[in-house]
């Protein structure tokens, strides 16, 4: 793991994994940053590593067949970790083909430059050699398995069953990467991972938006009786975790990494507003979105026995470390509330909310 190319490296997750690398792995020689910037995607971000000669940025669309070969073409990667996704539940049921195309079609994108730049033999279609410690990641989420009982975990044998148009693209965007392991021999893996939340996480996700909300008295909308359950992850955790499957993980295996910390989303918001000083008469129940998974919670026994991987920091250690960020950073969440999301958070949620 010495070049790597990240996409979506501007976003939450993705810019926190940056941040990791850079900072746990001298021994990486380049990590080039694809992102389009979209509305979750923030350069100030990696204001932490824009001085690291090792770190390249390039804005472009993972679905720019030419760009993305141009990129492997120039800096001959031998690891792509791929973040780049749209996410949103909510914005997938206002607009469900952008999140097949760029979730489906950009993931096969990269599929298809890393199998032709990486075949020993580009031109034998019945070759499946490959330079060595080569790796593609896909990075993908646990809502891929659909909902559970009251009781229970998703495994990595559980069958997929998304119930949301974002979580099936990015069902179908594992299904290919799975295929190109199986019918082309390409070195891959697959993580699923739970709720994460920790620092530079978007506002229109649970934690920072309810913070947002409290910090400005404003009321904060629960969906329907808001007793779904999440695992929850720190996302520094989640990004050790990574770390470890491309170092260490076994080729063609799907890993689960989940935080072992089940919360509904009313605790969540009870406790925020606790650590705030805030009333819980602040709370609004709102009517719940259409196919809102229950629960979601990840058995990760795998990724620990096999790789050795643990999560550090138990949920209310990471809740107030995140809060304290929040909170010491409130240049960066004013200039990330912009106009277009506060009319999007308007269409989600009505002007009232």
């Amino acid at each position: 793991m010495k070049r790597l190319l990240v996409t979506g490296g501007a976003g939450f997750i993705g810019s926190n994994f940056i941040q990791y690398v850079l900072k746990n792995r001298q021994d990486v020689e380049l990590l080039v940053n694809l992102d389009l910037l979209t509305y979750a995607g923030n350069l100030e971000n990696l204001l932490p590593v824009q001085g690291d000669r090792r770190y390249v940025f390039v804005r472009g669309d993972i679905r720019d067949r030419a760009l993305v070969r141009e990129l492997f073409d120039r800096w001959t990667f031998d690891t792509v970790v791929h973040f780049a996704a749209e996410s949103h539940v909510d914005r997938s049921l206002l607009e469900p083909e952008l999140f097949v195309s760029t979730n489906v079609l950009g993931t096969q994108s990269l599929l298809d430059a890393a199998r032709d730049h990486w075949k020993t033999e580009p031109g034998n279609k019945y070759s499946r050699a490959y330079r060595p410690g080569v790796v593609y990641l896909q990075v993908s989420t646990d809502e891929v398995y659909g909902a559970l009982g009251p009781t229970g975990f998703f495994t990595e044998t559980s069958p997929l069953s998304p119930n949301s148009p974002y979580s099936a693209s990015k069902a179908g965007a594992d299904m290919l990467v799975r295929a190109y392991g199986q019918s082309y021999g390409l070195p891959v893996n697959i993580t699923r991972c739970s709720n994460n939340y920790g620092p530079y996480q978007f506002p229109e996700k649970l934690i920072p938006l309810m913070l947002h909300n409290a910090l400005e008295d404003r009321p904060l909308p629960v969906y329907g009786d808001g007793r779904q359950i999440r695992d929850w992850l720190h996302v520094e955790d989640h990004c050790a975790a990574l770390l470890a499957v491309l170092e260490r993980g076994q080729r063609g295996e799907v890993y689960n990494v989940g935080g072992g910390s089940e919360r509904t989303n009313l605790q969540i918001v009870r406790l925020l507003l606790s650590q705030l000083g805030k009333s819980e008469d602040l709370i609004r129940h709102v009517p719940d979105r259409p196919g809102h998974d229950r629960r979601y919670a990840v058995d990760s026994d795998k990724l620990r026995a096999e790789l050795g991987w643990a999560p550090r920091h138990s949920f209310e250690q990471g809740l107030e470390e995140t809060v304290a960020w929040y909170l010491a950073n409130p240049g960066w969440v004013e200039r990330v509330v912009s106009g277009d999301y506060l009319a999007y958070y308007a269409k989600m949620y009505g002007p009232d909310a």
